[in-house]
């Protein structure tokens, strides 16, 4: 399997500053995105709250998780992101593809738009 990387602007939610731009690994195995230190400065980021990972060698570690709106192939949403450190590489996680309406193809590995399901009331049992 090859490993994807898409393009993406971030901004803060409330607009004030600069637009930083990041080229994330995509990894779907992942929850939350990265963001690299240089990234979450620049936008002057501040931790929500504290979240302890683990790597993949099992290392434990705490990280900020903060928010940022995440601009990707023309599409919008608010995701949380975690504050990397120095030596930490962007990842696009789970959360943030889901809440952008992306998937990536499990055989060209591109990202596409998600099938978005409602259900109707009719199919929820009383």
């Amino acid at each position: 399997m090859g490993m994807s990387y898409v393009d993406a602007k971030l901004t803060r939610l409330d607009g004030s500053g600069d637009a930083v731009r990041v080229r994330f690994l995509i990894d779907t195995g992942a929850i939350y995105s990265l963001l690299p230190e240089s990234a979450w400065r620049k936008l002057r980021l501040e931790p929500l709250r504290w979240v302890d990972f683990v790597l993949a060698d099992g290392t434990p570690v705490r990280r900020g998780v903060s928010q940022a709106e995440f601009y990707i192939r023309g599409e919008r949403a608010v995701s949380p992101v975690v504050m990397g450190e120095a030596g930490d590489a962007p990842l696009l996680g789970a959360v943030t593809l889901e809440t952008l309406g992306l998937m990536v193809s499990p055989v060209s590995r591109k990202l596409l738009p998600m099938r978005m399901m409602l259900a109707s009331e009719s199919v929820v049992p009383k």
